[in-house]
């Protein structure tokens, strides 16, 4: 009689990578720089398979990850990036939504395009019900939807401001985005997207809701080389709260700093009883007034001439003086 051979299957290469970060509380560890750079080219060029792709991605978010992980996943997103040099003043990613005030810092942004100033906008589409998102409003002013980077660069030539949305140039993240609402929680990729930095501006800025997570961005994009600051914006999004302090983390040239920016109303405004877009182009036309609005859009522009290299009273002044100066159409 002939012995029963038993073949054991050979483990998933993608393995390892889940086994570091759940092998039990004494067990697990951080991925180190080299294996979350070799992992994200895995997950990025299709080599794993979808449960360990979920597995992966809800160990990081109960885990949180680091800045070393944090670094290595950019590399490897930037590893396959096919993007032309274009010249970008100031990297502007906006993938949280709003839910409670309106997205003033399109018109920050827009405003200081107006101004001269070149600036990459990026999103991840509407993943989450309740929010309203940049791409929902780039017809109603007037921000160029591009589906490719020689379009971004016809509209940086031209208007000085350009919207990617991530799925035009790299597909694999907005997939593990989209997951969202199948796995129940954002995943460590909603926070990678941050740092990326696709066309490296000359600054990158980054709003990091949940506390702590905004040192571990800076030391992220530190390790990377990169110049950027990082903030706690309203709803997520790269916006300064007039209401309240901002801490703006910064780094560049290999160094860090800090700083506090007081809240700039002695009261807090009431949010509005609902968003409408139509309210934002209005306010940009100069034929509404919004208190609120004023003071988080000249903050916000304030904060990215801060970005590069201005301090905080003379931003504030310039920002006044560019808003106020700001072609008001919106053809």
């Amino acid at each position: 009689m002939t012995p029963l051979t038993l073949t054991t299957p050979p483990e998933h290469p993608f393995a390892q990578f889940v086994r570091i970060l759940g092998k039990g509380k004494r067990g697990a560890r951080n991925l180190t720089r080299e294996e979350a750079r070799e992992a994200m080219a895995m997950l990025l060029d299709g080599k794993v398979e979808d449960s360990q792709l979920g597995a992966f991605l809800m160990l990081l978010r109960h885990k949180e990850e680091s800045a070393e992980e944090m670094a290595g996943f950019a590399e490897a997103v930037r590893a396959r990036l096919q993007a032309p040099s274009i010249h970008v003043d100031l990297d502007w990613p906006s993938y949280a939504g709003k839910k409670r005030h309106l997205p003033w810092f399109l018109l920050a942004a827009k405003a200081l395009a107006n101004s001269g100033m070149r600036i990459l906008l990026h999103g991840g589409g509407p993943h989450t019900a309740g929010r309203m998102y940049s791409e929902q409003l780039l017809d109603t002013l007037n921000i160029p939807l591009c589906r490719n980077w020689t379009r971004v660069e016809e509209a940086l030539n031209h208007q000085q401001l350009a919207f990617i949305p991530l799925g035009d140039w790299m597909a694999p993240l907005q997939r593990m985005i989209d997951l969202r609402n199948i796995l129940g929680l954002r995943s460590p990729i909603h926070s990678l997207t941050r740092i990326l930095n696709p066309l490296g501006a000359r600054c990158g800025l980054q709003s990091i809701f949940h506390p702590g997570y905004q040192a571990v961005h800076r030391e992220a994009s530190q390790l990377l080389g990169d110049t950027a600051i990082v903030i706690k914006g309203e709803g997520g999004e790269i916006e300064i709260n007039p209401d309240a302090t901002s801490h703006l983390y910064g780094t560049g040239n290999g160094d860090n700093w800090d700083e506090e920016w007081p809240a700039l109303s002695a009261q807090r405004h009431v949010k509005p009883g609902s968003l409408e877009p139509e309210h934002l182009a209005a306010f940009w036309r100069g034929e509404v007034s919004d208190e609120y609005g004023q003071l988080a859009v000249i903050s916000t522009m304030a904060l990215a001439l801060r970005a590069l290299g201005e301090p905080r009273e003379q931003a504030l002044q310039r920002a006044a003086e560019l808003w106020a100066a700001r072609d008001q159409s919106l053809s």
